[in-house]
């Protein structure tokens, strides 16, 4: 259950990533709440996660997953830069992230 509540943690820390650039450096108030509601959020189900799984492979994982999903999100949305070393930097990241889970014990 620990780890689904990190998946979760990391799926809401791409929803932060992306809600920071709409609050136009924090001038306007419903989107500045709504960043700051999501990066509470993510924090908060990362702590329910590392009630068992160890707070370095917790982080690391949580960074992980929001990582990919910013620079997934940029390529499709944004039209950002797809290079093999961005998709291979990709596959590296998300291979620590399955291998974290997979050998790491609750």
């Amino acid at each position: 259950m620990n780890w689904l509540f990190l998946m979760l943690a990391g799926v809401v820390e791409i929803a932060f990533s992306q809600s920071i650039k709409p609050t136009q450096n924090f001038t306007k108030p419903l989107p500045t709440l709504l960043c700051f509601a999501l990066a509470a959020g993510s924090v908060y189900l990362l702590t329910l996660a590392m009630r068992s799984v160890p707070v370095g492979t917790a982080y690391a994982v949580f960074t992980g997953i929001g990582a990919v999903g910013a620079i997934s999100l940029g390529i499709v949305v944004n039209r950002d830069p797809v290079s093999a070393g961005r998709l291979a930097a990709l596959a590296l990241i998300v291979g620590g992230i399955v291998l974290a889970r997979f050998t790491t014990s609750e």
